[in-house]
């Protein structure tokens, strides 16, 4: 499958980092939606069209490690990259064996995240950002 404008699923229970990721990734042609935990990221998951989730790990309700495990249920393709500021050992193992494609700390470069979202969409929908 490719994919001309995809669409990108910031997950972080953090306003203004939802904002400022959304200011990344629009400019670069991505359709951004936003959810302020992971149940809310599941819900939107289920009735949108979504290419990729980043997803933080500490969010009330229901962690980025959590709502990895239950996307993976229902769409275990979709990308997925956990992002966490107390990133440890047990975090990143218990990401990865969920299929994570990737666990990345925080704080993060701009340059970091829109590289790895890059590659994740070449590798699962062969997309290429215009340049």
């Amino acid at each position: 499958m490719t994919v001309n404008s995809p669409s990108l699923l910031i997950t972080d229970d953090d306003v203004d980092f939802r904002a400022t990721l959304r200011e990344v990734f629009e400019p670069r042609g991505f359709r951004t939606l936003l959810a302020a935990d992971g149940e809310e990221a599941l819900d939107i998951v289920q009735r949108e069209r979504v290419h990729l989730v980043l997803l933080d790990m500490h969010m009330p309700r229901l962690t980025g490690l959590e709502a990895l495990r239950r996307v993976k249920l229902f769409r275990p393709v979709l990308p997925c990259i956990l992002i966490s500021a107390r990133l440890d050992e047990s975090i990143t193992q218990a990401a990865l064996e969920a299929n994570a494609y990737r666990v990345l700390p925080k704080p993060i470069g701009l340059r970091t995240i829109t590289d790895v979202v890059a590659e994740a969409l070449a590798d699962v929908y062969h997309w290429r950002q215009e340049s």
